[in-house]
């Protein structure tokens, strides 16, 4: 489908290097769960990047069962480096799943190659080319990818001519990866508008940008503005040093705004995807990784659907760009804190089985305040509140407090 949005999900494969292991039954798991988002389409809609099978025999197992267990929910695939041995194993690894891939790791900049590979820039995208081959020789029914790393120093000319090259060898995607996390908005924008006009129509260009100055989903957006319809991200970010976009944010945002961003003509989805799902897949992924949901993650994170003080609680809608509940199924809370209104307190309160009078309620937001600046806490939890509530409301009865 022309147009249509493909999302590479590296959890877990580059989010390995994010010092996380997923077990292979989490990852079959995590592999559902995020074809699930696009219901029957899973397939059309995410490639599921398993892992990377060169590691060891460990690693090399856990990609063979999501291939397995996981074929019809996603495109399952293996990364590796461009080496003989490494290109076999991700092969072998996918062998016989529906839709699957390998994708191979070439350096693209003159750095990088002279690092990874001890050759030139051109020595190195040339053997890139000579891998698509071997990798269509191995196995004909299993795509094989290139990601050319270190893209965003790398010759424009130079990628564009190979990755046509590359394509003409059978390749079915060509990565430009922001290996290093260092592109600002503007460049990544010329990177990938240069090397998709020099190489032509046929090349299918996917993105790879790490987020180590914060601009990860900006260049994301800026590789989807160029065209790009398949783009490389991972659950809570998390990937190498700072990570990469986060799958939950780059999925929201195509989903409620894909005519600002992929243009008005744009068709981006076989099933549109179910943004309620995002929330229970970032906790699991958190839970799972130990890498924690803050107050301050943008669409998962404990913050969405707080309110804490008074205007926001009146007046929810002026203070949040979409409905939590409607959108995500997140219900509201409301957090006490030190800067709660009589409002705050009386509805938390409430929400605790008490029913206060103008005297209770000021004597109880009274006690909030006094309490968080005591312990150097901002949140009441709700024990505690429920706890002195029992007090104050026993004592208005003429109990003993």
């Amino acid at each position: 489908m022309p147009g249509g949005v493909v999302f590479w999900e590296e959890s877990a494969r580059d989010g390995a290097q994010a010092k996380t292991l997923m077990t292979a039954d989490f990852r079959v798991r995590l592999a559902h769960e995020t074809g699930r988002v696009f219901g029957s389409d899973g397939p059309r809609h995410v490639v599921f990047a398993a892992g990377f099978p060169a590691v060891c025999g460990d690693e090399f197992e856990a990609v063979r069962q999501v291939a397995v267990e996981a074929e019809g929910a996603v495109s399952v695939a293996a990364v590796c480096r461009g080496a003989q041995r490494d290109l076999e194993q991700a092969v072998a690894s996918v062998r016989g799943s529906r839709h699957a891939r390998v994708m191979v790791v070439v350096p693209a900049s003159e750095a990088m190659a002279q690092v990874m590979v001890h050759r030139t820039a051109a020595e190195a995208l040339q053997a890139g080319v000579d891998l698509v081959k071997r990798a269509r020789d191995l196995d004909e029914a299993v795509a094989v990818d290139v990601c050319l790393a270190d893209a965003s120093r790398a010759d424009h000319a130079l990628m564009a001519h190979h990755a046509q090259a590359m394509t003409g060898a059978g390749a079915g995607l060509v990565v430009l990866a922001d290996t290093v996390g260092a592109q600002l908005p503007s460049d990544c924008r010329e990177m990938f508008r240069r090397v998709r006009a020099e190489a032509g129509r046929d090349v299918v260009l996917a993105s790879h940008l790490h987020n180590d100055l914060g601009l990860g989903l900006a260049n994301t957006l800026e590789a989807l503005a160029a065209g790009v319809r398949v783009v490389s991200s991972s659950w809570l970010g998390i990937a190498e040093r700072a990570g990469i976009v986060a799958t939950e944010q780059l999925l929201f945002l195509l989903a409620r705004h894909a005519d600002e961003l992929l243009g008005p003509d744009t068709t981006p989805w076989w099933t549109p995807p179910d943004l309620t799902r995002l929330p229970v897949i970032a906790r699991t992924v958190a839970e799972e990784t130990g890498v924690p949901l803050t107050v301050t993650t943008p669409i998962v994170g404990t913050g969405v659907g707080s309110i804490s003080t008074g205007t926001p609680f009146v007046h929810p809608e002026l203070f949040q760009p979409y409905d939590p509940r409607e959108v995500l199924g997140i219900a509201p809370r409301v957090v006490l804190t030190h800067l709660a209104s009589a409002r705050v307190v009386t509805a938390v309160a409430t929400r605790l089985g008490h029913t206060l009078d103008r005297e209770q309620t000021h004597a109880a937001m009274t006690w909030v305040k006094e309490r968080a600046y005591r312990t150097g806490r901002a949140v009441i939890e709700d024990d505690a509140f429920a706890d002195y509530l029992a007090s104050l409301t026993h004592h208005h009865d003429g109990g003993t407090p």
